[in-house]
Parts: C-alpha cells; structure tokens; sequence
C-alpha cells in the first residue's frame, strides 16, 4: 500500500468514526449529501409515462362492478408514475387519476384543503357541485373544486362518465397541510342557479366591492370546451402557429389574471395537422390529456428518449426539465395541467427552448 493510500484509508476511517460519533446527536455532515442537494440541474425521479385509454378503459368499467361511488366515496384509478409506486403521484407534487361514476350514482359531498381540477374525458350529463351550484359536465370542460369548498359529484347521463382528476395532494402531504371532512348528507344543497359563476365572472367584468368567493383560487369553477376551443381556433387563423407549442392558451382567473388555482396552472392548445414542433423543457412537470387528433410525444433525449403515440382520450406525464416534442398527424387539442403557480411563487419556474 502507497503511502498515498494509507493516508486517504486513515483519514476516511476518522471521518467515519466522526459520523458514528454524531449520529445520535441527530446531525449528519452537509458535505457528504450537498452534490445531492444542490444539483447543478433537476434530477427528477419521476419518470415519463404514457396511459393508452383504449387498454385502460375496461379495468376503469370494471371497478364499476366491484364498488359503487357511495362506497368508494370517489371511485378513482390513479395514474400513478412507475418510479412512484404507492405514492399516488404522478409527479412529485400532483396527482393524477381517472374517476367514473354511473348512471343514478351520487359521490358524496365532502371538502378538503387540497385543490382540485377535473377535465372531463367521455360522457355527457353526469354533474358537479360546488358551494351549492352545480355544473353539468361535457367533454373537454375544465372544471375547479377550490381548497375547502364542499364539492359532490352526481348523474342523471344515459352511460358513464369519466374525468381525468389533477390535485396537489403530494404537494399538500409534503407541507403537513390537509384537512378534510365528510358533509353530513349526501348531496349538498343547491343554491344558485346552474351557470350563475360563469354569468357573473365569465365575461371580463366583476361584481363591484364583491370580493372573489374562492379567495385565491377562479370565481369560475366551470371552463366550458366549446368556449375553449373556439378561442383556438380563432387564434389559429389570426396569429402566428409558435413552433414549440403550436396554439396554446392559459386557463385564467379573471379575478387576478393567474392561474385557476394557487397550486396548479392549466392549458389547451391546438396543433394543426402536420405540425412538427421544435424540442423545449420546463421545470413543472405537466400531465397531458388528449381531447382531438392523433400524434407522437417525443419525451426525453438521446438513448432514453421515448416515444408515445397518442389519440384522443390518452394520456401521458412529462417529469421535470425532460424534453418534450409534438408531432401532430391530424388537427390535435391537448390539455395540459402542471404546478407552475408555485414555483413561479417561488422564482423557480425555468423554461428552455431547444434547437432541433
């Protein structure tokens, strides 16, 4: 052994003695972990992940024929990232997963702290309440429970209904911020007439010396794709097609101009057919939900990048600072939900756009 050797040997065998040492004091050394702590960039350990509707779909109708939305209390298959299994993650701080509820069936009212966004994937008719209004649900509507409102979800639709739920709850879990409670019936009684949020904020203009009635998050609880979608497509043929994103537009709160929610910012953008967009990556991990159209995400680089060929109703998770790319085949509408509205709060929200 050089003496070289001999002196890294001894010197490691004292700081090892050191570590023993402090380990019961609850300290550990900074230096040993602060490459880990402080990465030169994200390190996510989520990874990408693709869910094809058409192979999920009879194992989400067949947990219709094993519980009901009573007894589950939301009957729900969560999207669960394969490197964050148990976790119900989709990435570190969102969750993600498909609800189902049946003709006649009723989840019932409960409120919680954590936020909650649904985007509403096949069926017509079946509804949700909040704070005594309810909303009829159509495809493509992008609908908000705000942080401790009470919120049921009910139908009176011909087959089923299914939507894509997107809650911060990994978020709130990290912060040992959640509460919840079970109302004491099972329906919440309504109040307003069905629409009354979407007439009273809906149309760029407020109430005077009202203050907004969810606090933070949207006084409009319910985004109605077709409103949605013809706003695209006049942007289509009125401006430019960016080659990153296509036509992409930022669901807002108009009592502030922000996002919908304090924790997460949500999306629809169109891709017109044959559209072949250019590589960028963001630090907000995003969830996507394919309304329209067929194409291919190109997710990540080199040797691990993957590819996912999507149609309507797919769905697909793009971790952090992982480059994405959008092919379009047809005319595509994808949604898209993230927590940039937190690390925008925090000055960490970074995007990069890349060259082909």
């Amino acid at each position: 052994m050089s003496a070289h050797t001999e002196q890294r040997a001894t010197v490691s065998a004292e700081r090892q003695a050191y570590y023993a040492a402090i380990r019961p004091l609850h300290l550990s050394p900074l230096w040993e972990q602060l490459h880990a702590l402080v990465p030169p960039q994200p390190h996510t350990p989520c990874v990408a992940a693709f869910w094809s509707y058409d192979a999920l779909r009879p194992h989400l109708m067949r947990s219709g024929t094993i519980i009901s939305a009573a007894e589950a209390v939301r009957r729900v298959l969560v999207l669960e990232n394969p490197a964050l299994p148990g976790l119900a993650s989709v990435t570190q701080s969102l969750y993600a997963g498909l609800q189902l509820i049946l003709p006649g069936e009723v989840a019932p009212a409960h409120r919680h702290t954590q936020s909650a966004l649904r985007f509403v994937v096949e069926g017509r008719g079946a509804y949700t309440a909040v704070n005594g209004e309810r909303t009829t649900m159509e495809p493509g509507d992008f609908i908000i429970t705000p942080s401790w409102t009470w919120h049921d979800h009910g139908s009176a639709a011909a087959g089923p209904v299914v939507w894509l739920d997107g809650l911060d709850i990994p978020l709130v879990r990290f912060l040992d911020a959640g509460f919840a409670e079970n109302a004491p019936t099972e329906r919440q009684a309504l109040t307003r007439a069905e629409g009354h949020n979407l007439a009273r904020y809906g149309a760029n203009m407020a109430p005077l010396r009202e203050a907004s009635p969810h606090g933070a998050t949207s006084p409009i609880f319910s985004y109605p794709y077709v409103r949605s979608r013809d706003a695209l497509v006049r942007l289509r043929h009125d401006g430019a097609i960016d080659a990153w994103d296509g036509v992409k537009l930022a669901y807002v709160n108009p009592a502030s101009g922000g996002a919908p929610t304090p924790t997460m910012a949500a999306f629809l953008q169109l891709l017109p057919a044959g559209f072949r967009g250019r590589p960028y990556r963001q630090t907000d991990g995003a969830v996507f939900s394919v309304v329209e159209g067929r194409g291919v995400a190109w997710v990540g680089q080199g040797a691990a990048q993957q590819r996912f060929e999507f149609a309507p109703r797919d769905h697909f998770v793009v971790p952090s600072w992982q480059p994405l790319r959008l092919d379009a085949a047809d005319d595509c509408v994808l949604f898209s939900f993230s927590d940039r509205p937190v690390q925008a709060a925090c000055a960490l929200w970074r995007e990069e756009r890349l060259a082909d």
